[in-house]
């Protein structure tokens, strides 16, 4: 058996540990570039929301990276994201009721990414 010391030992197992967790990172960045897309596609072609006569709100979804997240947003159509999404207050009296969209597909992502993320990390 080869005279191994014990400063030799604890750098090659925390070489190893590095090289596993650098692994495991790039396989999460990914999935979740992978679930970003998929949601992407669920907001777009998913359940609308209102009549959209144009689909510019439907069109208007967008993914982009920031640091080390990817984030869903609506570029033409901000604004009624939250409207439709929360009911809102109308303007002779009265409320709109809420068209819940965005939950269900964000719901659906988060629970794939992580049913894909033990899937890497177990296997």
């Amino acid at each position: 058996m080869p005279n191994i010391s014990q400063d030799q030992l604890s750098r090659e197992i925390l070489n190893q540990l590095q090289r596993y967790s650098g692994e495991i990172e790039e396989e999460i960045d990914k999935i979740a570039k992978e679930q970003a897309k998929e949601l992407l596609q669920d907001l777009k072609k998913g359940n609308k929301p209102y009549e959209d006569r144009t689909g510019d709100y439907s069109k208007g979804w967008r993914t982009k990276k920031q640091g080390k997240t990817y984030v869903n947003y609506n570029k033409t159509d901000y604004q009624l994201t939250h409207l439709l999404e929360k009911g809102h207050a109308k303007r002779g009296g009265g409320r709109v009721a809420a068209r819940i969209h965005i939950a269900p597909a964000e719901d659906k992502a988060i629970s794939e990414f992580l049913q894909k993320i033990e899937r890497v990390i177990r296997g």
